[in-house]
């Protein structure tokens, strides 16, 4: 890679294009990722991660893991975390929760709240940063690692209209 990629950055009008943005990145998903999710309470994080996950092949509810920490998704290809630290009184509770078992080759894990668990949780790839504007949401999607980039390059090249 000779330049770094630079940011996804999109006006999203509802929970329908919040979805929509996160099932399009989902076409483009390794089966090991890690994503942090940054927003205020109510800023879409869960929703992003519900079109993710149908994106990537999921048919059944999506939970926000706000009480139970966790939520496990298992894939054809790959498991698929949904981590919500919002309630974590200490990053080191992480490990009770079995955070490196968690992390694998075949494992994504989607973190809410990443700042609750910093020292305990793996260096992202992805970041997405959801916030609110007007009546909708902007998202930024911003590469942290070379995995993170090669993803976003293929993104814009395939979903540049989402």
């Amino acid at each position: 890679m000779t330049a770094m990629t630079r940011p996804v950055k999109r006006y999203l009008q509802g929970a329908d294009a919040t979805e929509a943005i996160g099932a399009a990145l989902a076409a483009v998903l390794p089966v090991t990722l890690v994503v942090y999710l940054r927003g205020d309470l109510g800023a879409g994080k869960t929703t992003f991660v519900r079109g993710l996950l149908r994106g990537a092949g999921h048919r059944g509810p999506v939970r926000s893991p706000t009480y139970t920490l966790v939520e496990p998704y298992e894939l054809p290809r790959r498991t698929i975390y949904h981590l919500d630290l919002y309630r974590l009184g200490d990053p080191e509770e992480l490990e009770y929760l079995g955070i490196r078992d968690l992390v694998g080759p075949e494992s994504v894990l989607l973190v809410e709240w990443a700042e609750r668990g910093a020292g305990f949780l793996p260096e992202p790839d992805l970041e997405v940063r959801l916030e609110y504007r007007g009546a909708g949401r902007d998202v930024m999607i911003n590469p942290l690692s070379p995995e993170g980039e090669i993803i976003l390059d293929a993104w814009g090249r395939d979903h540049a209209s989402v």
